[in-house]
């Protein structure tokens, strides 16, 4: 899968891109000015509740992979710190207020082609809000760790139960 889409007009001058050996890499860049284009990976955070409920899922509204779980989890916004980041995709997602408490895991690897490049796991323990499924959750519910529903990616698998792909061993997709 290519890693992003290639643009025609250089962002700070207008002058048509070309494509060569810049850095050590093929990229994107400007002739007239020497403006390179380096693209930037797309970075998800995930928040991993369990308490004596089981652990917090939410089953997903839309495509890709709709009607299948996977932790409360989204994009980062550019300059949010990854753990604010976690606690707003989980209240964004289930009405619960969390607090971080620890890193988990980081996952390498797309699950579909608009999905993120890593994905950054956080262990985190419920301090408040009203559990409801709110954006884009269909459902909230908790399961036992034996008993998980059909899960919607593989960083989740990976995550909650050691199987799936593990990120080198993937296929680029």
């Amino acid at each position: 899968m290519k890693a992003s889409v290639e643009w025609t007009f250089c962002p700070i001058c207008g002058s048509i891109l070309t494509t060569g050996i810049r850095y050590g890499k093929s990229r994107q860049g400007c002739d007239s000015c020497g403006w390179t284009r380096f693209a930037d990976p797309k970075v998800a955070v995930a928040a991993f509740v369990e308490t004596d409920q089981g652990i917090l899922l939410v089953q997903r509204r839309n495509p890709p992979f709709q009607d299948l779980w996977t932790l409360p989890a989204g994009f980062m916004d550019r300059d949010e710190d990854p753990r604010r980041a976690a606690e707003r995709e989980c209240f964004e997602e289930t009405g619960l207020v969390i607090n971080v408490s620890s890193f988990r895991d980081i996952y390498y690897g797309k699950d579909h082609r608009n999905g993120a490049d890593f994905v950054i796991f956080f262990n985190a323990h419920v301090i408040g809000g009203k559990e409801e499924a709110k954006d884009d959750a269909k459902a909230v519910a908790w399961f036992n760790q034996n008993n998980l529903p059909a899960l919607a990616f593989q960083s989740t698998m990976y995550v909650l139960t050691g199987n799936g792909s593990k990120p080198h061993e993937r296929n680029d997709q």
